[in-house]
């Protein structure tokens, strides 16, 4: 009797000894997981992804087609990557300069969702349930629960968890329109008061 694995990965991937890739995962067309990268539970991973070495995913990430994922990522559990979304590892690349011992750490908190086609710069912290739009270059922290999009991302709003906007009232009460869970805004914070 053979070992099954307990993930899919298509014919086509290129999976190096090491990395890790956790149950239920689902990989495509000629994506390369580098050794050293980390997939949790239930992660799909589109075409033409790379994961390079130090990568962690949490459970159930999504990172759609061409996206590149380089050293000094992390992301939380149920993070959304969208279409073409890239990553930075070094705030003043040289070709001619190695930079490799100054990689910075980019951390995507749970619940994240990136916009395609948008740049993240190294080195930033995006909080719960944050949310890019697409096209837009991220070059600085974003709060929890926050609506960021352009070039350079600038906050323009606040989302639920469930991926709509929120409308606070003169007392700082917002309701998903969805799930119907509370949110509270004070002092230009979000928390969540009511879970489904």
């Amino acid at each position: 009797m053979t070992d099954v694995p307990a993930y899919y990965a298509h014919p086509t991937a290129v999976l190096d000894e090491g990395c890790r890739i956790g149950d239920g995962c689902r990989i495509w067309h000629f994506a390369h997981l580098m050794p050293g990268c980390e997939l949790g539970e239930k992660c799909s991973i589109g075409q033409n992804v790379m994961i390079a070495d130090g990568v962690k995913l949490g459970r159930n990430v999504k990172v759609q087609n061409n996206v590149s994922l380089y050293t000094g990522v992390e992301c939380a559990d149920d993070v959304f990557l969208g279409p073409s979304v890239v990553f930075t590892n070094v705030r003043n690349p040289r070709s001619a300069v190695v930079r490799r011992d100054q990689y910075q750490t980019t951390v995507l908190e749970k619940g994240v969702s990136i916009g395609a086609n948008s740049t993240i710069v190294c080195g930033v912290r995006l909080g719960e349930y944050a949310f890019v739009g697409a096209g837009s270059v991220v070059t600085k922290d974003v709060k929890p629960y926050a609506l960021v999009y352009g070039n350079p991302a600038r906050q323009h709003g606040w989302m639920s968890a469930f991926g709509h906007r929120l409308q606070f009232d003169a007392a700082g009460h917002a309701t998903c329109p969805e799930s119907g869970e509370e949110y509270l805004l004070t002092n230009h914070q979000v928390s969540r008061i009511s879970i489904r």
